[in-house]
Order: C-alpha cells, then sequence, then structure tokens
C-alpha cells in the first residue's frame, strides 16, 4: 500500500510521515529531497537553476540513493546541505523544470518498487503525478501564522524572523501552486486534513483511521 502526504511546508508533512511509517512498518520517502538534491548538485557544478538542460546536465553523473530515510549523493550523507539557504531560494526553480521532474519521478517510482511497493511518500505532487492511483492520499494545510511558527523552529532558518519566514514560504507556495507542470493541489480524493490545533500523534491517528478504512 502508498500512502500519500502532501502539502506545503510547515504543516507537518516530515514528521507526520515518519511518524506513520513507523506505526505502519512501512519506508518512508521524501520526495522533496530529491528536487534538493538536484539543487545543490546544479549549483555545486556551476549550473545556473533557471537553465534546465544545465541542471539535467549536472544530474546526469549524480548517484543518489536513501539510506536509512535519508538521501545520499555519491555514497554521502548530504543532508545539512539539502537545507542550506542557497538550495531552498531555488528549488522552486529547480523544480518547476519538466524534464527535471520527469527523471525524478522515476527515480521516486523505481525507490518504491526496489522497497516492495510499500511504503509512505511525502512531497507536494505524490497523490496527482507520483502515485495518482495510490490507496490512500492524504492533503495537510495550516494556517499561516502556525506554519511560520513551526518553520522557525529548524535549524536552516535560525536567525530570521518569523515574518520573513512566513513570506518567503508564501512566495514558494505562490512559485509551486502556479507552475503549469505538476502544481501543489490536493488530489479530487484526497482528505484534507488542518494540523493547526493537531499534535503529531493526532495527525497520525486520523491518517490511520483512513488506512483501516482503505
Amino acid at each position: 500500500m502508498v500512502i500519500t502526504i502532501d502539502g506545503p511546508s510547515g504543516v507537518g508533512k516530515s514528521r507526520v510521515s515518519r511518524a506513520l511509517a513507523t506505526a505502519l512498518g512501512v519506508p518512508y520517502l521524501d520526495t522533496g529531497s530529491y528536487y534538493r538534491a538536484a539543487t545543490h548538485v546544479a549549483i555545486q557544478n556551476g549550473a545556473d537553476p533557471s537553465d534546465q538542460s544545465a541542471v539535467l546536465e549536472a544530474l546526469s553523473d549524480a548517484k543518489l540513493a536513501v539510506v536509512d530515510g535519508v538521501l545520499w549523493l555519491d555514497e554521502r550523507d548530504i543532508a545539512d546541505s539539502l537545507r542550506s539557504p542557497q538550495v531552498t531560494a531555488a528549488v522552486s526553480t529547480v523544480a518547476a523544470h519538466p524534464l527535471v521532474r520527469s527523471r525524478i519521478v522515476d527515480m521516486q517510482r523505481r525507490w518504491v518498487a526496489d522497497e516492495g511497493g510499500s511504503a509512505v511518500v511525502e512531497g507536494r505532487d505524490i497523490g496527482t503525478v507520483v502515485f495518482p492511483n495510490a490507496e490512500v492520499k492524504v492533503f495537510l494545510t495550516a494556517d499561516g501564522a502556525t506554519r511560520a511558527a513551526r518553520r522557525s523552529r529548524d535549524a536552516e532558518v535560525s536567525g530570521t524572523s518569523v515574518e520573513q519566514i512566513r513570506t518567503d514560504m508564501e512566495r514558494r507556495d505562490a512559485a509551486d501552486s502556479t507552475r503549469i507542470i505538476s502544481p501543489l493541489r490536493p488530489a479530487e480524493d484526497a482528505v484534507t486534513i488542518d494540523t493547526s490545533s493537531l499534535t503529531v500523534a493526532q495527525t497520525v491517528k486520523q491518517i490511520l483511521d483512513l488506512v483501516g478504512k482503505a
């Protein structure tokens, strides 16, 4: 069974998805890390993130692998690099390239297949594009103030005001929601859960109830 968890940043996708995967005893995949890895590779190679061909060329020699739920590049853990301000600022640009998305979607589908076909997969277009036939689809939301407050606790934005974080999140939401290819939106058959006043455990409980009915 594939369970998709979509939504913008700050809604609790990662924490909820990891806890859900643990509860179900299935693998967990953060698909956003692939786009961050592609962005990191492009920057590392001096490629312009807005140049699709340059990003694809930089990505062509990269060896991406998920090790214990963490994406590695060329047999190195690059988790810290994926959350750098430079990568965060450019990832929406890289993720908007159709051919980059196509290549990465193939990688993600292959990973789930290699894991036996069952996984909790989080991202922004998982229920609509990557796994449109998933048995359970969830779209998480939360109000802007809550999302910004949650995001402010992440190490990568240390020292940034909550107001600036909210502005940056709104900018990325607009970019991701209006892109032509794989925009951020709930699948027609997804269940939307507002996590503004919910704990991770409460959110996981609601999703487990959905899994039990699937």
